[in-house]
């Protein structure tokens, strides 16, 4: 639905987006993540037709975003940055004024888009007296006005509060799930993307340092936590024995591929060292993401 392909974007001097190749296949929720100035926006901007690159290739649902723009977009809907709206107008007739910019659309299809967001009952009431979450679903709405098949959401959940997150959560579950929809969510809430996101893209100044599945990402595969009243002394006897590669944080033990959490307590405890506990680290995505971009780039990209 969405491929990119060596795509760089100066602003002047500024390279904002460095050689980004993207590829997010029909039928998948994908995550892109990267802090404030990562380059997210601006590849966002580009598959949308509001920022042009400087070279590479952008293509959205098979169509070059450059050279054929409303082919490309004709079944696209989006919340980019901060969606505006006319606060002296209801929210119904914001979405029939925001219609008119794609397609002329029926009166039906704004009804079932009010009801899909949940909306129904306040589509009349003038947008000044939306809260926050209900501006984000008259958003939300104005996205599936065009009877999307790829959905683009740029920080959908930025500013709401806890039940507001997992009210628009559960909202873009039940369009992907229901609808079918393909979807690219851009934010900064890890734990939203993790639970919602098969897949993600890490950018980090510019460049892509990521791109795999988020199960490959928790697994963090021989990392174990070990719990004894002198670590560093378990560490040394794990070494000399051959059973760990390293350990890190003063609390895990890199396994070496032939060993068990099991064959770690056995030497542990033959050496007089007590074990306290022993278990299976499985990193979270925060965990993952702090890790990669503790450091800049290398100059490589980590797929």
């Amino acid at each position: 639905m969405i491929s990119l392909t060596q795509v760089t974007k100066f602003f002047g001097a500024r390279k904002a987006v460095d050689e980004l190749t993207l590829t997010v296949p029909r039928g998948e929720i994908f995550g892109l993540l990267g802090h404030n100035g990562a380059g997210k926006s601006t590849a966002i901007g580009m598959m949308l037709g509001q920022v042009w690159p400087t070279s590479g290739e952008v293509k959205v649902c098979g169509h070059e975003v450059a050279g054929r723009r409303a082919q490309a977009l004709r079944k696209v809907g989006a919340i980019f940055e901060s969606p505006a709206f006319y606060d002296y107008l209801s929210g119904w007739g914001n979405l029939e004024i925001l219609s008119h910019y794609t397609a002329p659309t029926s009166k039906e299809r704004i009804r079932e888009v009010v009801d899909w967001v949940g909306l129904t009952g306040r589509e009349h009431s003038k947008v000044r007296t939306y809260s926050h979450g209900m501006r984000a679903r008259l958003a939300l709405a104005q996205a599936l006005l065009p009877q999307p098949e790829l959905l683009i959401l740029d920080e959908p959940g930025g500013g709401l509060d806890p039940e507001g997150i997992a009210e628009m959560r559960q909202t873009i579950l039940r369009l992907y799930r229901e609808l079918g929809l393909t979807i690219l969510l851009s934010s900064h809430l890890l734990t939203e993307v993790e639970q919602l996101c098969s897949r993600i893209a890490v950018l980090h100044q510019g460049r892509k340092v990521f791109e795999g599945r988020i199960a490959e990402v928790k697994g963090a595969a021989g990392k174990v936590a070990l719990q004894t009243p002198d670590f560093p002394a378990a560490v040394a006897r794990l070494q000399e024995r051959g059973l760990i590669t390293g350990a890190t944080d003063g609390k895990y033990i890199l396994l070496t591929e032939a060993a068990t959490p099991a064959a770690v307590t056995r030497e542990l405890v033959a050496a007089g060292i007590a074990v306290d506990g022993i278990w299976q680290h499985e990193q979270t995505l925060e965990d993952f993401y702090l890790d990669l971009v503790k450091a800049p780039p290398a100059g490589g990209n980590r797929n």
